[in-house]
């Protein structure tokens, strides 16, 4: 990656890999729903994928439009994670 991007392509590059990362998110979370009754093991694990896409996604949210992603309350964001405070 040793092109140069203005801004506009990096914003466009960031979205699809939000919109990306969404989509897989649903992705898995049907995978384990079907899952479930057969292979609880392998439900975990496909649940466990989905909510590290939620996360990818979250973040490229926050990057995208900072402030407008909901921070769940036990997600242990803010002043609680690690010392570190949000700025806004």
């Amino acid at each position: 990656m040793s092109d140069v991007v203005d801004a506009d392509e990096l914003l466009r590059r960031i979205r699809r890999g939000r919109d990306l990362a969404t989509e897989e998110e649903r992705v898995w979370l049907e995978r384990a729903q079907s899952l479930t009754a057969t292979d609880p093991e392998r439900a975990r694990e496909a649940t466990e994928r989905a909510l590290t896409y939620q996360v990818v996604a979250g973040v490229l949210a926050e990057i995208v439009a900072p402030g407008s992603h909901v921070v769940d309350a036990g997600g242990g964001t803010g002043a609680d994670a690690g010392g570190a405070r949000r700025v806004t």
